[in-house]
Order: structure tokens, then C-alpha cells, then sequence
């Protein structure tokens, strides 16, 4: 179109200067315009030469830019592949790296049912043996209540010699939303016949025989290992270890505790480790002393069955204690009978200022929830967002409990680790 456009004002000019010469020179009409006509179309032809020489001027160009991009992209491509093969390299040596921990882990396991017989306590030792007591019959709980001491050391020394520690897992939401943010980590003890010793059941006994250090031990392993599963899955997510009084007294284990986390630092921010009111108020200078050495390793502390609210918070900031668990009854009616120097409307602000969390536990209906609220808890736990469920295996599946039917019986599904 645009060639046709050049013809077409070559040709007009072409008429037009024949007629011109035909007046100045008194050509024939005729002879004037095959004259201008002629040099009309060399012009045009020229013309248009110059117009295919700039476009394959400008088309070699284009193909250069062309060659260059293709060359870039070719070597942007090449050093993708590169970082490509190097972040896979790492995965697979972090991986690796995992999996010799896990097997550290569970060789350190194996060597403390190995040794257990020789770390059981002399007062466990002398209480003499009793027959295995007979299938329970339910209720389990009442049953085992029912039990004398002497048969329940028992049933409980053997759950631990045979390793039957499961653990349990029950969630941590944020308020108002509901989201899972923590786990916290349970014992539980089962016997022969399947029956499922609580904490409360076994503790009373184990703690005067020595072995809750023991029952600690194995909860925290369980704990490493799941948290390394968890972490796959999603790195915002927490699990809160209890660590008896009586193990953070034992100077036998704790040392050897603080070496194994030291090891493990990079599970700082992942684990928080929980220690009863009672625990810390019996810690004393060496206590305290492990207490703020396992901080400085980066793991923060918590604060449960709190008793009394008349604390020295900037003791518990000093310690390494991030989190204090308050049972949502003494939140929303019984500030003054424990000794709270706040109302409840103010508590929240009052630990916030000394960098604590506030966690409002034994939630169980609805309208705890619209009263906390009121109240600016953040943080709560309880049977409403779900109850405990046991670990039957090494991997957890993606929906937390907290989003699962509840139920007294439930288990979280685990995959085996290959």
C-alpha cells in the first residue's frame, strides 16, 4: 500500500512537470510526459530501494536483538539449572542430616531403655515386685484408682521398661480466629492390656520412685521427632514440652538434657519447654541456673498451673519465660483468690510489658470464650478446641486436631517414615 502511495505521487508530480515543460519548451503533451514519466519511475524505483534497504537494515537488527535474547535466555536457563541442582543438593543434605538425628535419636532412645534398670531408683527397687495385676475392667480410671500402690509402681515400671510412652497432642488456637498456633505435649502410660495410665495416676507414684525423669526423657524424644515431622509441614507451629519438678532437680538428667538441646538449637522457636508453678518455686540457684542456660540456647519457657498470680514477672522475663497458661475460670472469676495486683482487664497488659504471652487454658464451653474476649486473650486451650489425641506414629498428617471430630478415643493418623 505504502509502494502504491509512492508511485502514485511520483506519477502526479511526473504530470505536472510535463505540463510545465511543455509550456516553457513547447514540447507535444505526448513527448513531455514519457520524459517526466521515465524520470518519475527511476526516482520512484530509487526511492523505494532505499526504503527495502533500511527495513533489512532494520530486520538484521532485530534478528541481532533476536540472537542476543535467545543467547541470555539460554544462559539465565543454564544458571537456573544450576541453583536448580544446588537447592536440591542442599535439600538432600538437610534431609540427610535430619535422618542421621532421628537415628541419633532414637540410638539414644534404645541405650536409655538399656541403662534403664541401672538409673531406677533405690526406693523403686526395694518395693518388691507384684503379680501382674488381671485385665481391668471399666471404667479404666476408678480401677486403677482402686489400685494399691505397690501394684500400680509396678504397672507403671514395667510400661516404662517396655517403652509403652504415648504421646499426645492437644492444640493451641489464636483468638478470635481459632487457628492453630501451638501444640502442647502429653504423656500417657499404657498397661499390658491396653489400659491408659493418666498423668495424674502415674505421677503420684512415680515422682517418690525417681522415674519421672525417666517418663521426661522419653517425652521429650517423642518431641524432637514430631517437631522435625511438624516443621515439614508448617514452620509456624510450636510444641509445648512439660518437664516434671523432679527433672529439672535430678542432677543426673538435666545436665545431660541441656547437652542433648545444645545439640539441637535448631529446634529454638519450635519447642517451648513448661514448667509447673510448684517446679519453679523449688528450683533454687542451680535450677534457675539451668533454666536460663537452656534459654540462652534460644528455647523460650511457659508458666502452667499457675496458682498464684502474685509473680515476680521480671524474674520470669530474666529466666527465659515467654508464655504463662491461667485457667480460664481464675481469668474470669477468681483474680482476687489468686493473689492477682491487677484485675483481669488489666493482667494482659501487665505481662505484655514484661514480654509474656498469655495463654488462658481448661476452655470448655462458648461463653468462656465471649468473656475472654472481653478480656483480650489472645491465646486458649481446652477441650472445646480439641481434646488430647495420641501420636501413633512418626509423620503428622496436615489437619490438626483442632479441626477434627472430637472424641476421648481419637488418634492422630501418623505415617510411617520410610
Amino acid at each position: 500500500m505504502f509502494n502504491i502511495l509512492i508511485v502514485m505521487t511520483y506519477a502526479t508530480a511526473s504530470a505536472l512537470a510535463a505540463g510545465l515543460i511543455g509550456m516553457l519548451y513547447g514540447l507535444p503533451i505526448s513527448q513531455a510526459l514519457m520524459m517526466t514519466f521515465i524520470g518519475a519511475t527511476i526516482c520512484a524505483q530509487f526511492h523505494m530501494s532505499l526504503l527495502r534497504r533500511k527495513d533489512k537494515k532494520r530486520t538484521a537488527r532485530d534478528i541481532r536483538m533476536l540472537k542476543a535474547a535467545g543467547l541470555s535466555f539460554q544462559k539465565s536457563l543454564e544458571q537456573t539449572s544450576g541453583k536448580i541442582a544446588e537447592i536440591t543438593q542442599i535439600v538432600e543434605t538437610r534431609t540427610n542430616e535430619n535422618n542421621r538425628k532421628i537415628v541419633a535419636e532414637l540410638q539414644m532412645l534404645e541405650g536409655l531403655m538399656r541403662e534403664f534398670a541401672n538409673r531406677i531408683s533405690n526406693k523403686a527397687k526395694e518395693i518388691p515386685a507384684q503379680p501382674k495385676p488381671a485385665a481391668l475392667p471399666t471404667p479404666q480410671r476408678s480401677t486403677l484408682n482402686a489400685l494399691g500402690d505397690s501394684a500400680l509402681l509396678e504397672m507403671v515400671r514395667t510400661s516404662l521398661e517396655q517403652n509403652r510412652v504415648d504421646l499426645y497432642l492437644q492444640p493451641t488456637v489464636s483468638l478470635p480466629q481459632r487457628k492453630l498456633r501451638y501444640y502442647e505435649a502429653l504423656s500417657r502410660l499404657r498397661a499390658e492390656d491396653g489400659t491408659v495410665i493418666m498423668p495424674a495416676q502415674y505421677m503420684r507414684i512415680a515422682a517418690p520412685a525417681g522415674l519421672m525423669s525417666v517418663v521426661d526423657n522419653l517425652l521429650l524424644f517423642r518431641c524432637v521427632q514430631v517437631m522435625r515431622r511438624l516443621t515439614q509441614k508448617n514452620r509456624e507451629i510450636a510444641i509445648f514440652c512439660n518437664i516434671a519438678g523432679d527433672t529439672l532437680a535430678d542432677p543426673e538428667f538435666f545436665p545431660q538434657f541441656l547437652e542433648y538441646m545444645h545439640h539441637n538449637r535448631d529446634l529454638a522457636g519450635r519447642i517451648v519447654f513448661e514448667f509447673a508453678q510448684g517446679a519453679l518455686d523449688k528450683a533454687g540457684t542451680a535450677g534457675e541456673t539451668n533454666l536460663s542456660y537452656l534459654s540462652g540456647l534460644g528455647f523460650a519457657l511457659s508458666l502452667d498451673h499457675v496458682e498464684s498470680l502474685a509473680l515476680d514477672f521480671a524474674k520470669l522475663k530474666r529466666l527465659g519465660f515467654r508464655h504463662i497458661k491461667v485457667r480460664s475460670a481464675t481469668l474470669v472469676g477468681g483474680m482476687s483468690d489468686a493473689k492477682a495486683m491487677v484485675s483481669a482487664q488489666d493482667f494482659k497488659e501487665l505481662l505484655a510489658r514484661h514480654g509474656l504471652n498469655l495463654i488462658a487454658e481448661r476452655v470448655e464451653d462458648e461463653k468462656t470464650v465471649v468473656q475472654l474476649l472481653d478480656l483480650g486473650v489472645d491465646f486458649a486451650q481446652g477441650y472445646l478446641f480439641g481434646e488430647p489425641r495420641a501420636v501413633r506414629d512418626d509423620v503428622l498428617k496436615e489437619s490438626p486436631p483442632a479441626e477434627r471430630q472430637s472424641g476421648p478415643a481419637a488418634v492422630i493418623p501418623l505415617k510411617r517414615a520410610s
